[in-house]
């Protein structure tokens, strides 16, 4: 899912790798051996996961602002307890994934600095607005459904701790689409103005979803070394065509239409083809001219000066506590 800005080139000088330990690091890769990380890893290696794991963490932290716009909207107490667990959920993603980040060797102020200066992406579908109750539904099925096509790879990605960040992360997500895709039925067994409503967020999120798996392979910059580090597990459009094949049918039951004139089961190879996808818009938008780009990073920043002192306060205190048992040990020496 969270993979967009894998496409720009990695920062940083070219350094230059003793090929005794890239055979040995590869020949650990080839055998399906964990990454830890007081192991050997190459620096493109290290740079990679970085920014992969980085991104991933602020786009579940920008991710909450969309559905928190609702919570105090959503239409019964049911659905609003629902909502802030699954906005909770969120944020310990991130915290999971920054804390996954930090054993690359940087540290968590630096990556959100990153973030809040907006030399860091995130996930470019987090830029569009939630009009109505029914868009909730939608990034839960649509946009968490992608999130999970392209996650449950990333369990057996070769970077340890990330791997395993990724198992968790995953059992809460099938929570997060399953929430989704059931208040889209609701929506879709009511009223014909609901039905109505429901078959408009997917209008306008069904593109943006596609858009999620990142640019095309014939487009994709580090693709191929991120398949043989085994970082990745499947290509941009091998994980898009999954979510299709996964989705239409589930749209059909809904009783809803795929706003794509030109999709079309294709017999011979069991695979939905869609039409052309606006790359152009995608571009737009990762660079930071989406609906929402803006409104999206005031609002990190603005929470984050609003942190500060319990930040400054926490510091504060753990440096109390480390002086007052330092002050113990030499009482008892």
């Amino acid at each position: 899912m969270y993979t967009q800005a894998l496409n720009e080139r990695i920062d940083g000088p070219r350094v230059v790798e003793d090929p005794e330990k890239l055979a040995a690091f590869q020949a650990r890769i080839d055998a399906e051996e964990k990454i830890e990380p007081n192991d050997w890893m190459p620096e493109a290696y290290r740079r990679t996961l970085v920014r992969q794991i980085s991104q991933h963490a602020h786009s579940e932290v920008v991710g909450m602002l969309p559905e928190g716009n609702w919570l105090t909207r959503a239409p019964t107490l049911k659905r609003k307890a629902a909502l802030l667990a699954k906005i909770q959920d969120e944020g310990g993603h991130g915290l999971y994934l920054y804390a996954a980040a930090e054993t690359l060797g940087v540290s968590r102020e630096e990556l959100y600095e990153q973030l809040l200066s907006g030399k860091a992406k995130y996930s470019s579908i987090f830029n569009y607005p939630t009009l109505t109750w029914a868009d909730i539904g939608c990034i839960g099925w649509l946009v968490d459904g992608a999130a999970i096509m392209n996650q449950i790879p990333l369990c057996r990605t070769s970077y340890g701790p990330y791997a395993r960040a990724m198992i968790r992360i995953c059992k809460e997500e099938s929570f997060h689409q399953r929430q989704g895709y059931e208040i889209m039925l609701a929506l879709c067994r009511g009223t014909p103005e609901q039905k109505a409503m429901a078959q408009d967020a997917l209008n306008r999120w069904w593109w943006p979803a596609l858009m999620m798996f990142g640019p095309p392979d014939s487009e994709s910059v580090h693709t191929e070394q991120s398949m043989r580090w085994k970082i990745k597990r499947f290509t941009n459009d091998e994980l898009r065509q999954k979510f299709v094949d996964a989705t239409v049918p589930q749209a059909h039951y809904l009783g809803l239409t795929i706003p794509d004139p030109e999709l079309r089961y294709d017999e011979a190879t069991g695979h939905w083809r869609y039409g052309p996808i606006d790359w152009d818009e995608f571009k737009r938008v990762i660079a930071g001219f989406g609906p929402c780009n803006r409104e999206r990073l005031a609002a990190r920043r603005k929470a984050h000066e609003e942190g500060r002192w319990v930040r400054e306060a926490a510091i504060a205190h753990a440096e109390k506590r480390r002086m007052r048992e330092r002050a113990q040990r030499l009482a008892a020496e």
